[in-house]
């Protein structure tokens, strides 16, 4: 990424960031540096700012400048848009009588596909057992990781912290792991199938 867009490029990003919320950029800003493995010390060397001044956009009560936000950018190297306009986490969810079934010809059985494995992917099982009562909150893991849960029986709040989806027994739902996620049982006994998909 270089500082060498056309100026009309820049006034149209200027008009952007102005609209856009101080909370979507602290947000954006902190998502980023996860990403990016760097310390907040480490991000405002790169950028030639204080690190009090990256700290405090960070937490949203900073009041940012186009071209500081985009000396942060350099440092990341991160797409100036990504924080105006975050990428949309890959949630999919199918509910229990959905998705592409078919049937044993010699039997009473049914097969539906939930999810196919990318090329190169790894993937973990883990069978859950959960109460209600407190939220089990993960911290995102490493950059590309998705988690799929399928219920057994129960329901729970499972997915992406902001934005959970309450499942029930035969739901299917997959969503980003390298954001914050939760699951929070919300019946007593909730069972389910977690798969961690690594790239």
């Amino acid at each position: 990424m270089t500082n060498t867009e056309p100026a009309g490029h820049h006034g149209a990003e200027l008009a952007r960031q102005a609209k856009a919320p101080l909370e979507l950029i602290a947000a954006s800003l902190r998502r980023e540096r996860r990403r990016s493995g760097l310390s907040l010390t480490e991000v405002a060397r790169r950028a030639g700012i204080a690190k009090s001044t990256l700290s405090q956009l960070e937490s949203g009560t900073g009041n940012p400048s186009l071209e500081t936000l985009w000396a942060i950018c350099v440092a990341l190297d991160a797409p100036f848009s990504r924080l105006l306009d975050p990428p949309q986490p890959h949630i999919l969810l199918i509910r229990a009588d959905e998705g592409p079934t078919v049937a044993a010809a010699e039997a009473d059985y049914q097969a539906t596909l939930l999810a196919a494995c990318p090329p190169g992917a790894r993937r973990d099982v883990y069978r859950i057992q959960a109460e209600p009562g407190h939220a089990r909150a993960s911290e995102p893991h490493m950059p590309g990781v998705v988690e799929h849960v399928v219920i057994g029986a129960g329901r729970a709040l499972v997915g992406v912290a902001s934005e959970p989806t309450e499942l029930g027994p035969g739901d299917y739902l997959r969503y980003p792991g390298d954001v914050p996620h939760v699951f929070e049982a919300l019946e007593p006994r909730t069972q389910a199938v977690l798969v961690s998909e690594h790239t």
